[in-house]
């Protein structure tokens, strides 16, 4: 391989070599822009301060497009052996034994990630040193169509009811179709207990609101109905991490929001991208919600004392 053919990025202590950075990822089209493989790692290196709070301590779950998103993917959770020592790793049990999974820790390893063509991080909601007792609470809102008006409707009624419950929360957009909107936990409920939670609030909603809510897991039974899917809370599940891009053309990124920026109606779930991102997350929109995590117990009598 040619000198042209690697470029050598500095980060912290490490220089990380991106293989081939000419490599379009995200080929262009009429309304969409193309993007390399070094255009990933110039955006992986300006928002790491912003992301890599969001990861550090979580396993990972690894999607990989090695020929760019018209090629096969690649859901990746094992750690490879050839990845080197410096990248952070933790033994987590399955069934039958266990998965070695990738921490990211830091720029570096952001961008040998990139250039292992991983487009798109999905971590946990606990930490390795808790993966029993998350502390991140998840309700993603996956509409039947590309209508995001129905999921910005709906993401405010998840809020409101989870202001009412004492739960500080916040949104992103998935930077697909939809929203998660994200609660801050204290880490002291097992994963069973947020899960429950979770459904508990779903089912509450979907009283409310019958035609236009769903907790039906299967498509066939959701109609145009959107659906409430509180099921990345089960143990080892996993949701988009924010500021990852996503592989899909335009190279959107899920971007965390204000509750105000979400009622903009000019936002969308593909509103922000590679390109405009990290402006996005200079302004620090979670800097409120996601600095009180919160004990679901009064919240869970307060949801009893609504549902009854």
């Amino acid at each position: 391989m040619s000198g042209d053919d690697v470029r050598r990025i500095r980060a912290g202590r490490r220089t990380v070599e991106v293989r081939r950075p000419g490599k379009v990822l995200f080929p262009g089209g009429a309304d969409t822009r193309e993007y390399t493989k070094g255009d990933l790692a110039d955006y992986h290196r300006a928002v790491a301060p912003f992301m890599l709070p969001h990861l550090r301590g979580r396993p990972l779950m690894l999607e990989r497009h090695p020929d760019g998103i018209d090629g096969p993917r690649f859901m990746q959770k094992n750690t490879p052996g050839h990845y080197p020592g410096w990248i952070a790793r933790a033994d987590l049990p399955k069934e039958g034994g266990t998965v070695q999974h990738t921490l990211c820790q830091d720029t570096a390893t952001l961008l040998y990630l990139t250039d292992q063509a991983c487009l798109t991080l999905h971590r946990w909601l606990s930490r390795a040193d808790g993966v029993g007792h998350p502390d991140r609470m998840v309700f993603d809102l996956d509409p039947a169509g590309d209508d995001f008006g129905r999921v910005r409707e709906t993401a405010l009624l998840v809020g409101e009811l989870l202001d009412a419950l004492g739960l500080p929360c916040a949104p992103m957009t998935t930077g697909s179709r939809g929203v998660h909107v994200v609660v801050p936990l204290n880490g002291r409920h097992d994963v069973d207990e947020v899960r429950d939670f979770a459904r508990a609030v779903a089912d509450l909603l979907v009283s409310r609101h019958p035609d236009r809510l769903t907790t039906a897991a299967r498509r066939k039974d959701r109609g145009d109905r959107l659906y409430l899917d509180v099921q990345r809370n089960a143990y080892a599940q996993t949701a988009v991490a924010p500021y990852t891009v996503r592989a899909l053309p335009g190279a959107p990124v899920a971007t965390p929001l204000t509750w105000d920026r979400l009622t903009d109606q000019e936002v969308t779930a593909r509103s922000w991208t590679v390109a405009n991102a990290v402006e996005q997350a200079r302004t620090d929109p979670w800097a409120g919600a996601m600095s009180r995590p919160r004990s679901l117990r009064p919240a869970r009598r307060r949801l009893d004392a609504l549902s009854g």
